[in-house]
């Protein structure tokens, strides 16, 4: 199942601030104006908040505010020049019966054109930015399980206010929408074409997908096992569908028809935990609103209690912070009355039946064959201090047609799992089937009681077992993840846990495990259907060093539309060869490629790699045609993307073994006005010898030896060299990059080493590596000319936010502002950023102040 919750767009909140065009001394990146009246998107609504009668002391933004007669200032907790006229009128006994409304429908032009030169209202950026933001998205890219077409999902740009407006509940930690019983704030597909993919590697015209209303929203989009339909959803506004609900759609893809998969109008998708999956070629299980759930529940008046919190047992329970739990027994309710589903299956042919009692399914997952069905449910007793996945849960296995065969484990309530990193949940997890097999299950089950802290061998142990296994037939042990003790690390005792696996057959999967504390990962070689084979390490590493070749290896998709690892022959070769795709980063930057690697033998050998003097490439997909057996090397074909500092991204077949490239999009360059930026990866030296790299961007045409030098803005994102200098420079609408079309210059991805010698911790001299690192880039773009001393500013996201805020604190005098963007800047609760070691929040440590 695919949706845009996995898309690239992200969920960070969005800057829309007009820069200042001071010309010295400490600026701000806002106008004076626009800081009066604003300092989020909540008080924006403080011109609309009703001052109370007489008093105005009730509401923060309406102190003192009924002899007030200017604009609302969430600064001074004033209201505004309209709403405290309306409550004269009240009070006078004019006006109606709401004197905030009548006072807003009475406001005169000129009071209205008074309000938008003041800038009340949502803010605007300026028009070269917003051409920028607006610019609408190249189509996502989806291809069939025969890899013979391929989709182009298209996109608008972001959400219109009215989405992010759209009323939502926030329950057991997740958020719903509840006008449709999906997740909130998801965004959607505008439509969707179809081309055939030629033999030649080219693509045919497009379809269009049709049949569906118009204006409709797509989401949860997935092929068929044969690939000859798709599964989608569809949302229709309130006003033109009366109701605003997601339902099911299928649609031919030969001939672009779509048609609603349900006859009954009255059948609505709930998707706010599972969809809907593909059991065989002609049905689907859905997650469905059941019929019989009636009304929202009614909240009490009255509580029926108080809420009482109780460790009589004077058990020790630490519990991370949790945003948006369940608060009282109304919201369990709510919870309940959103999360519960009826499970249909559905036919192609219009056959509908009913599966299962209602209850709040997780998860449900049809077995490769489509004979079996891994169901998840959730069950009271609920929490109010931890969120829905460590809520009580069942896993049951069910025939396709709803029969039951075996409950697999009831997991109690998680409200223990201890804080530090690598700890889990205790019993069985990772519950799922394997790839290669038409139904066999695996699972995970921890030996230390789930608690990273207790020191065990082994801390995890792999299980597999037949979904219905012979009488008195126990799980297989499939793997144990045993520590190891390595004199090269340290004389450190390294444990790990189980991360994943990547099946293929019963000769090879990979499993993979990592440490948080060391930062360690580890890739074993396993043989599942062997019994005498001995597990080999394939890959150790730090998972902080991109420079040691982290690679992923290439997955095909079987006729029962599982994905395993592909496997190659060579010609004349007997050997088992997979293929391995990475990024390929160095401190040059990023170039990516793809080895044919010899799983026995360790041996490799590099059959493409990207071009590094113009274009920046890598690996998409296997487009290699679906076939039983080992694929061959002489007829593979890979879909790459290829790009360059002024070339928007195409996607391109290539195919062995001459290797020929066919370009099969033809994006347009999305910001044309941008198209020349000039972009390079530049190079200085800190005071203490060591080599940094940083990412400096111009706007087009730009000279310094005319124009002379720009504002500038540098981004903090600290960390080893990523990307290419090379690739294209993607705009989002959050990019400090937006700033070009204001004419600055933007100094990104600086690399900021906060090396440890000896036995100092990273935090003994981090603030003198950081200023460090900042004087040296500051000083680079000021000796080349291009930023002027007194005009740069510092912004960064998250441990960006950080780096700004130590950088306004320590170093005042390279920059003049910053903007730090959803950071902590609490270093106590931030113990394993630069330290390899745990430490608990609960337990005294000393506190240092810089």
């Amino acid at each position: 199942m695919s949706s845009l919750y996995d898309d690239e767009f992200g969920g960070e909140g969005e800057e829309d601030d007009n820069m200042d065009g001071g010309s010295s001394g400490r600026r701000s990146l806002f106008w004076h104006r626009v800081l009066r009246y604003y300092i989020s998107y909540g008080a924006l609504s403080a011109n609309r908040i009703r001052c109370p009668p007489r008093s105005g002391r009730s509401s923060y933004y309406t102190h003192n505010c009924c002899k007030a007669r200017t604009p609302a200032n969430p600064y001074t907790r004033g209201c505004s020049r309209s709403l405290a006229a309306g409550d004269e009128r009240e009070e006078d006994g004019g006006g109606g019966s709401n004197g905030a409304a009548s006072s807003s429908t009475s406001a005169s032009p000129t009071e209205n054109e008074d309000d938008s030169k003041l800038g009340i209202g949502y803010c605007l950026p300026p028009p070269e930015i917003r051409e920028i933001v607006d610019a609408p998205l190249h189509p996502a890219l989806s291809w069939s399980p025969h890899r013979d077409k391929i989709l182009f999902f298209k996109r608008g740009a972001l959400p219109p206010l009215v989405e992010l407006a759209r009323p939502e509940e926030k329950l057991a930690g997740i958020r719903i929408d509840r006008k449709c019983n999906t997740r909130s704030r998801m965004l959607f597909y505008t439509g969707i074409g179809i081309h055939q993919l030629r033999p030649d590697g080219t693509l045919g015209p497009e379809k269009e997908l049709h049949g569906y209303p118009g204006g409709a929203k797509i989401n949860f989009f997935t092929w068929s096992k044969d690939g000859r339909h798709l599964a989608f959803s569809v949302r229709v506004d309130e006003e033109e569908s009366g109701s605003g609900k997601l339902t099911v759609w299928v649609a031919d893809v030969e001939t672009g028809k779509a048609r609603p998969l349900f006859q009954s109008p009255d059948i609505y998708l709930n998707a706010v935990h599972g969809n809907y999956a593909w059991v065989d070629n002609s049905s689907l299980l859905v997650s469905t609103i059941p019929l019989s759930l009636g009304g929202l529940p009614n909240k009490p008046f009255v509580p029926s209690g108080p809420k009482i919190q109780s460790n009589e047992q004077k058990n020790v329970i630490q519990v991370r912070t949790f945003q948006d739990l369940l608060r009282d027994e109304y919201d369990e309710d709510l919870f309940d009355y959103y999360a519960t589903t009826q499970l249909v299956l559905a036919s192609l042919d219009g056959t509908v039946k009913e599966i299962g009692p209602p209850a709040v399914y997780a998860s449900f997952v049809p077995s490769p064959d489509g004979k079996y069905l891994l169901i998840t449910s959730i069950h009271r007793p609920y929490s109010f201090i931890v969120p829905c996945e460590r809520f009580p849960n069942k896993v049951d296995l069910w025939t396709a047609d709803g029969k039951f065969v075996r409950e697999l484990c009831d997991l109690p309530l998680a409200e223990d799992i201890p804080i530090a990193f690598n700890s889990v949940r205790k019993g069985m997890r990772s519950i799922n089937w394997r790839a290669d097999k038409p139904s066999t299950l695996y699972w995970v089950e921890t030996q230390d009681g789930g608690d990273a802290k207790v020191e065990v061998s082994p801390r995890d142990i792999i299980y597999t077992q037949p979904a219905e296994p012979l009488d008195g037939e126990q799980p297989a042990i499939l793997h144990q993840l045993i520590s190891v003790m390595e004199s090269h690390y340290n004389e450190c005792e390294l444990f790990f846990l189980h991360r994943d696996i990547s099946w293929c057959d019963d000769s090879l999967a990979l499993v993979y495990e990592s440490w948080y504390k060391t930062r360690r990962t580890r890739t074993w070689v396993i043989s599942p259907g062997i019994k005498d084979a001995s597990p080999r390490i394939l890959f150790h590493r730090s998972s902080e060093d991109v420079y040691s070749d982290p690679v992923s290896p290439m997955l095909r998709r079987t006729p029962a539309a599982s994905l395993v690892i592909a496997k190659v022959n060579k010609e004349n070769d007997e050997n088992t060869y997979i293929l391995l795709k990475g990024s390929g980063s160095t401190p040059e930057g990023n170039v990516p490629f793809l080895d044919l690697f010899d799983i026995n033998t360790g041996c490799k050998e590099r059959i493409w790699q990207s071009d590094t003097e113009k274009y920046y490439e890598s690996v998409v997909a296997l487009m290699s045609e679906q076939k039983e057996g080992d694929l061959r090397l002489d007829q593979l074909k890979i879909l790459t993307s290829k790009e360059s500092k002024t070339e928007y991204t195409q996607y391109h077949i290539l195919s062995w073994p001459k290797k020929q490239a066919c370009q099969i999009s033809n994006f347009p360059h999305p910001y044309p006005q941008l198209a020349s930026l000039q972009k390079e990866m530049i190079r200085c030296q800190r005071k203490d010898g060591v080599q940094l790299t940083a990412t400096l961007y111009l706007p087009p045409g730009y000279d310094p030896s005319k124009d002379g030098p720009l504002p500038c803005l540098v981004w903090s994102e600290p960390g080893q060299v990523r990307g290419s200098p090379n690739a294209f420079a993607v705009i989002g609408h959050t990019s400090p990059l937006l700033w070009l079309a204001r004419r600055f210059a933007i100094l990104a991805e600086q690399t900021i080493p906060i090396i440890v010698e000896g036995d100092e911790e990273a935090n003994d001299r981090y603030v003198e590596q950081l200023v460090g690192s900042a004087e040296a880039a500051v000083e680079e773009v000021i000796r080349r000319g291009v930023a002027h001393p007194n005009k740069i500013a510092i912004g960064g996201h998250s441990y960006g936010a950080f780096v700004t805020a130590n950088l306004l604190a320590h170093a005042p005098h390279l920059f003049s502002c910053g903007v730090a963007r959803s950071g902590a800047y609490n270093r106590t609760l931030t113990p394993l950023v630069f330290r390899m070691k745990t430490e608990l929040f609960g337990r005294p440590q000393q506190l240092m102040w810089r």
